[in-house]
């Protein structure tokens, strides 16, 4: 085995994942995907007016795609041109940017400790990690709202950046961190993105399908009820308008025997999403609690599963 072909495969990811459970999302560390939202933002300006809105769009969501692509290989291939360990040290950096484990799991707390305190100030704080309307939330559609993203985000937020470095390495993971925000800036089915941001969110949805049902299948792995929580994926999986966002939800849902899901407001609009489970209990700290310690077990045994098959990639070389 090569030491020098292990060395890049496997230590940045490690060292990007403990920087990302050390710091989270520190603000004062410039992000790229703050360079990614002014970028779309930028041209979405420019662009979303007029005829050929859909066609517009998608060329400019696969030239930011292929750019970010391009320029992460650049960047990253010239380090390691220069230094091996100035290599190492920048892919970390941005495996670390691609990953949001640890700033999950701390805006859920902050959501069930405002919540406790008063339902306005928890309106207030998921209000920061949601897309939904959230002024007349209940505190028990709070703490689900909280729940429900908590799990949809253990997905685009940690497994599938894994999974895209596993398959193009770090090009790919800051390639896939450009299509969820795409999606998450302009892939709304409403009047000002319907058709603008189509071919954005067509693209979510395929990067996103074989993550999201890795990510249930390790949820369930790891939940210690593992039948139970695949039977509520094979029956609520798809039973949402996302092809994807069903999975790890419902994953969720078995684990807690909880419902997600109903009708709720975006943008001023009433949108109804299919039920994902039928006991509708009352959520308390105990379920914040025991959904990030799912989070945070999926996340170590996909690092481990990623870590390995990197291991016999350079092994086999």
């Amino acid at each position: 085995m090569d030491i020098q072909l292990l060395i890049p495969l496997i230590l940045p990811l490690l060292l990007g994942a403990v920087l990302d459970c050390l710091l989270g999302d520190p603000q004062w560390l410039p992000h790229p995907v703050v360079g990614f939202g002014r970028s779309i933002a930028f041209l979405e300006h420019r662009l979303n007016r007029g005829v050929r809105r859909r066609l517009k769009g998608g060329v400019m969501s696969l030239l930011l795609i292929a750019a970010t692509y391009a320029l992460t290989r650049l960047l990253v291939e010239a380090c390691y041109v220069a230094n091996m360990w100035i290599g190492v040290a920048v892919s970390a950096l941005l495996v670390f940017f691609c990953l949001a484990g640890k700033t999950l799991a701390v805006e859920v707390r902050m959501v069930f400790s405002a919540v406790g305190r008063s339902t306005e100030e928890g309106r207030a704080q998921v209000a920061r990690i949601v897309g939904r309307d959230t002024g007349s939330l209940s505190a028990r559609e709070v703490r689900a709202a909280a729940l429900e993203t908590l799990a949809e985000n253990l997905s685009d937020g940690v497994i599938a950046p894994l999974f895209w470095f596993l398959l193009l390495g770090v090009p790919g993971m800051m390639a896939y961190k450009m299509v969820n925000t795409l999606d998450s800036m302009i892939g709304y089915r409403n009047e000002r993105y319907g058709e603008f941001g189509c071919v954005a969110a067509r693209i979510d949805d395929v990067a996103n399908y074989i993550p999201a049902r890795l990510t249930a299948l390790l949820m369930a792995i790891v939940s210690g009820v593992p039948r139970r929580v695949l039977g509520f994926v094979r029956r609520y999986g798809r039973q949402h308008a996302s092809p994807n966002s069903g999975f790890p939800e419902s994953a969720l849902a078995g684990i807690l025997d909880c419902r997600f899901g109903g009708t709720h407001s975006y943008f001023g609009q009433p949108v109804y999403k299919p039920f994902i489970g039928t006991n509708d209990r009352e959520l308390d700290d105990d379920d914040a609690v025991r959904a990030i310690g799912v989070n945070r077990r999926s996340e170590l045994l996909m690092l481990l599963i990623v870590a390995v098959l990197q291991l016999l990639r350079a092994y086999l070389v």
